[in-house]
């Protein structure tokens, strides 16, 4: 009996989150038992490169000693208190200091609870029921947004999932990423009932697509007209592609802005902010319900203040730049090489290699991915090394902990896979 067997007879599948299970590239997922900087190591005590990196929070790397510091030092003194603590108003202050647009935050557990609570905020501010989403885009479990999702329903290839009424699903409606024409004929046909837009400003769960021809602007002018919110959903790029994240790298002032991840140093904390106007009708302040018993908690306050106050390094962001595109340049050179035209997007620290000749810059166009050669691929970076994500609609994370020598074995070992695929 393997560690999966055993898992399997006391966990749906196995695992905790439904990517994890190897589904989509076949076998059995191996088994953490520690990381450290850019590496993890199995139970069987084999070491990989990591660029899962916990799908994204570790932009420091795995155990980031400050980060680990700050986490025990806080572990002295309690885990959880159910009252308010400085730590949540010190990390508030950060992120209020670090983006512009959000003038008051509140902190939850997760990035579906975040991304949950912001669309009934919208709901709340506007007084309309209607949502607007764009296919492929994925943004947390909650019922509303099962619809036409990315990231493990396309993995599975299920558009929704069982279990979501219609009657909610008919609230959210669907528009094409980067295709402004889709997103104004949907506010021609419901004129005052969309309360909000919400996209993922850079597509990270379809693979990594980044916005184009001045999408989020147009998104922005859009909402304008029309008295909608435009929600930012920022869980993957909040810290990623930016001290600003997305919103300042593309200079693009959303209402509201959904974080996460990055801002948990590696535990589990998301939060939801905007203006002031809007945020205070969250309860108690407002009307617009919500609460959460370890909302706030120590323990993640903690490492999301010792990792964002590192993120303030000067030159942080340029030296993870210059990692991410030397390996993308080594990448794209081994392509060349083999004659290969796969597709590879990449902006800042994310990346996705699509198995597909075409330009991918939409869901119709990422799903012409092969995803039986991505599972091949997968499984020869695996055994030469290297942890990538295992489903072709995931994003690459490079973090500040990999290595020139990291990066070079990754190279080679990614001209080596390809080549033998």
């Amino acid at each position: 009996m393997s560690l999966f067997d055993d898992a399997k007879k006391v966990i749906p599948g196995g695992v905790n989150s439904p990517v994890r299970a190897f589904a989509s590239v076949g076998g059995e997922p191996y088994f953490v038992e520690r990381g450290y900087g850019s590496k993890v190591v199995d139970t069987n005590g084999k070491e990989y490169i990591d660029y899962v990196c916990s799908w994204g929070p570790l932009i420091l790397g795995h155990c980031d000693q400050d980060v680990i510091r700050a986490v025990k030092e806080c572990a002295d003194k309690g885990t959880s208190y159910g009252a308010p603590t400085v730590r949540e108003t010190k990390l508030a202050e950060l992120i209020t200091e670090m983006i512009p647009s959000i003038e008051m935050v509140r902190m939850v557990n997760s990035g579906t609870e975040a991304v949950m609570s912001a669309i009934r905020l919208a709901r709340g501010f506007t007084n309309r029921d209607m949502i607007i989403k764009f296919e492929g885009c994925y943004h947390g479990h909650s019922d509303g947004l099962l619809v036409k999702a990315g990231s493990g329903l396309l993995t599975f290839g299920a558009p929704s999932s069982p279990g979501v009424p219609v009657s909610i699903a008919g609230n959210t409606l669907i528009a094409q990423y980067n295709d402004i024409s889709t997103v104004d004929k949907l506010f021609l046909e419901y004129p005052g009932k969309i309360a909000c837009v919400i996209v993922e400003p850079v597509a990270a769960n379809m693979g990594v697509v980044p916005p184009e021809d001045n999408f989020l602007q147009k998104l922005k002018t859009s909402c304008e007209r029309e008295g909608a919110l435009l929600i930012f959903d920022e869980i993957i790029t909040g810290f990623r592609l930016s001290l600003s994240g997305a919103q300042g790298y593309y200079g693009v002032t959303p209402d509201i802005t959904a974080l996460g991840k990055i801002i948990g140093g590696g535990l589990p904390v998301a939060a939801y902010g905007g203006r002031r106007e809007i945020m205070k009708l969250v309860s108690p302040s407002g009307s617009v319900y919500q609460a959460g018993t370890l909302s706030g908690n120590p323990l993640a306050m903690a490492a999301g203040i010792a990792t964002l106050e590192k993120l303030k390094t000067p030159g942080f962001y340029k030296k993870l730049k210059e990692k991410s595109d030397y390996l993308r340049c080594g990448m794209d050179e081994n392509m060349s090489k083999l004659g290969l035209k796969y597709t590879l997007n990449s902006i800042e620290s994310l990346s996705c290699l699509f198995f597909t000749e075409h330009k991918v810059d939409s869901y119709q166009t990422a799903i012409s991915a092969d995803t039986k050669i991505y599972a091949k691929y997968f499984h020869g970076m695996l055994e030469r090394g290297i942890a990538l994500a295992p489903a072709q609609f995931e994003a690459m994370f490079v973090s500040a902990a990999h290595t020139d020598a990291d990066l070079d074995t990754t190279i080679k070992a990614h001209y080596e896979t390809l080549k033998n695929l």
